[in-house]
């Protein structure tokens, strides 16, 4: 069979069809083997095995990962917020003790009470995604719940007390914003000293401390002087919105900041 110019399709320069130049003229050479191994020659420490990839000198074992070891997950633990209604072992309720010789699978999430219904799981932070503590963790480690909790919080201070807030103000309205985009910006909250922070920036406003918990990147808190009932439904819109786009949606409510107590907002 020829191409249009004459030319056999097999001879190469075709754009079509066969080309042996092409398939064959410029690839590399071969590797296949012209005699038998052989089986008595020294093995060569340094050559490559196949699926295999050599670990760094320095590298830690893997006995020390997080998972495994509670000295290392301790140094990483921050306790996350969750919707309404997320299921797992409450925190008053793992005795590790009783998790140990049970022959059941633990492998629900550690949970507590969060604010206005919402539920606190704690997490190892990873690249990418979260490790979420469960019962098998509690075994694992040897610890309690409870120093899970306290770990997990102590984290969550260090990490805001540098955190930035952003803050904006026009027309009488005041408006604060955690948003570092990879951390547990919305379970600042949990903490007494951001909560007595932003009832000192906000109250002087005159209206009520609202507060903003839409997905885990983000906590919003804002007031407006009294009878500035457009702020409250801008700003729920706004919360709504951002939950109902969100990778890790927290709540749609707005909430408000009552003596260090925060609640859903009513109506």
């Amino acid at each position: 069979m020829t191409d249009e110019t004459g030319r056999p399709l097999d001879e190469g320069g075709s754009d079509y069809g066969s080309d042996l130049s092409r398939d064959m003229g410029d690839g590399p050479p071969a590797s296949w083997r012209d005699a038998a191994p052989d089986l008595l020659e020294p093995i060569d420490e340094a050559s490559p095995v196949s699926g295999h990839v050599p670990t760094a000198a320095n590298a830690p074992s893997v006995s020390l990962a997080p998972e495994h070891d509670w000295q290392a997950a301790q140094a990483v633990l921050v306790p996350l917020l969750r919707p309404a209604g997320t299921a797992g072992i409450r925190l008053a309720d793992a005795q590790r003790s009783a998790l140990a010789v049970s022959t059941a699978s633990h492998t629900l999430p550690l949970v507590s009470d969060g604010p206005g219904g919402l539920v606190v799981v704690y997490v190892i932070p990873a690249t990418g995604f979260d490790v979420v503590v469960n019962g098998e963790h509690l075994v694992s480690w040897g610890v309690e719940a409870t120093e899970v909790q306290t770990a997990a919080m102590a984290n969550l201070a260090a990490w805001s007390a540098v955190a930035p807030w952003t803050a904006e103000e026009s027309d009488g309205r005041r408006l604060l914003s955690s948003d570092s985009g990879d951390g547990p910006d919305a379970t600042r909250i949990l903490l007494p000293e951001v909560r007595a922070y932003l009832l000192a920036a906000l109250s002087p406003v005159g209206g009520p401390v609202l507060v903003g918990l839409p997905d885990r990147h983000l906590l919003v808190a804002g007031a407006s002087a009294p009878g500035d009932a457009d702020f409250t439904v801008q700003l729920t819109g706004f919360v709504a919105d951002h939950a109902d786009g969100a990778d890790e949606p927290i709540d749609r409510r707005l909430f408000e900041l009552v003596a260090d107590e925060l609640r859903p907002l009513a109506g």
